[in-house]
């Protein structure tokens, strides 16, 4: 121990999203420590606003920037763009897929979630999520691509197959995602094409429970069901998806034909969370104490998506939200200073700032604690609230005068057809 006092302590943090970069920058202005973050990508993702770049309403790089640009004014912090295979508790040091070695004093665990296909990964082929930015922009490519190959037809039944779309997931994800495929239909297309009318196209948004939003309270699912019915989006409550193909989707014993399918229900935590070897909850996420660290470990925090707290004000798990993680992420920085500084850790306390969902132009729902507010100040909070998290001014100017340019022309600017193959374009 003697030999550390005069060498920083190494912290490593692995996961560049909401809750990495919130702990390294709490932990950045001390210079006893040295950071290292390392994440398999180069940017940091703000996933609330991906379903704008599936509907091209925003371009990839509005809601992305790199790690490195968010981090490089912090001397003390390093980044390593690499994928952690192996966490080593009694050595201390992750291995990448590169066969790099890093050794740390204190790590956090902030990798996230990806989406569940509820024991059917065959389905994700058919049915792409919506957690990166490869899969927004296959979405898109998926989308736009179904109203070309409509024009191409003359049969009315393949014309209507290829302009049916299928959401799966009622929550937050789903709802913003079915609400702008339909305004991208009814409005942003509707005249740009001569053979066919996309104010026809079908939008099925496909729930298991008995409501959408099941989070939020019963008078805004509701709200938020008028709100979609309205846009012309079909809302299909108790319905539980059996079967996804290429054909489309079978529920119960009803079958869509839908060549376009997307995925938004549920999701499944990061992988690395089991080479811990420490216990897990029954989805696979690592039960942590009240001071977030790994139940029997003393030195490795784990927050966000991969971490099942258990609140003690409401007696349930934390959900996976971007509030959490960040708040998770600062405390988990702290608690480490705290270690260093031999002070006694306090427990992680929630605040709880709400929910918030939009369904479409001037629709959104928002709920803080007793308050329910839906409609046009709710879409303002939401528009406010999404701006301001946004990582880097450049970006926030960036989708402020595109969102305005949009909802002042009804345009959308980012409607690029890309191939999956780079092969393709040669």
């Amino acid at each position: 121990m003697e030999s550390q006092k005069n060498s920083p302590q190494k912290i490593l943090i692995v996961g560049g999203g909401f809750g990495g970069l919130a702990a390294a920058k709490a932990l950045a202005h001390r210079k006893d420590v040295q950071v290292l973050l390392i994440d398999r990508r180069n940017h940091h993702l703000f996933q609330p606003l991906l379903y704008q770049v599936a509907t091209a309403g925003l371009s990839p790089a509005d809601i992305a920037m790199p790690i490195r640009a968010v981090l490089s004014n912090y001397k003390n912090v390093e980044v390593i763009m690499a994928e952690v295979l192996e966490i080593n508790r009694e050595k201390n040091f992750v291995r990448t897929a590169d066969n790099l070695q890093f050794f740390f004093d204190h790590l956090i665990l902030a990798t996230g979630s990806s989406h569940s296909y509820f024991g059917h990964p065959e389905w994700q082929m058919h049915a792409p999520g919506l957690k990166t930015i490869e899969q927004a922009t296959e979405i898109r490519r998926r989308v736009l691509s179904a109203f070309e190959e409509a024009e191409k037809k003359t049969n009315p039944e393949e014309i209507r197959r290829a302009l049916t779309f299928v959401v799966v997931g009622g929550g937050p994800t789903g709802v913003e995602l079915a609400g702008s495929l339909a305004e991208l239909s009814r409005v942003t297309l509707s005249r740009d094409f001569r053979r066919i009318d996309p104010t026809r196209a079908r939008i099925i948004l496909i729930e298991a429970g008995a409501r959408i939003l099941s989070m939020f309270d019963e008078s805004l699912s509701r709200r938020a069901t008028r709100d979609l019915e309205n846009l012309g989006v079909q809302v299909w409550t108790s319905s539980r998806v059996a079967e996804v193909s290429a054909e489309g989707v079978k529920v119960g014993q009803d079958f869509i034909a839908a060549p376009s399918v997307f995925w938004a229900a549920g999701v499944t935590p990061s992988p690395l969370g089991r080479l811990l070897q420490t216990p897990l909850d029954a989805s696979g996420r690592v039960r942590v104490d009240e001071n977030l660290r790994a139940l029997q470990t003393e030195n490795i925090f784990v927050i966000g998506d991969l971490a099942h707290f258990v609140d003690q004000k409401t007696g349930t798990a934390l959900p996976g939200l971007a509030p959490v993680a960040l708040q998770q992420g600062r405390h988990a920085a702290r608690q480490i200073l705290r270690r260093l500084d031999r002070t006694e850790l306090k427990p992680f306390v929630y605040l709880d700032k709400g929910m918030m969902a939009t369904v479409g132009r001037k629709k959104a729902v928002l709920q803080v604690k007793s308050w329910r507010q839906s409609g046009f100040l709710a879409w303002l909070a939401w528009l406010v609230v999404h701006i301001f998290f946004l990582i880097g001014f450049k970006n926030r100017v960036a989708v402020l005068l595109q969102w305005a340019w949009s909802y002042l022309t009804y345009k959308r600017g980012a409607r690029l057809i890309v191939s999956r193959e780079w092969m393709n374009s040669q």
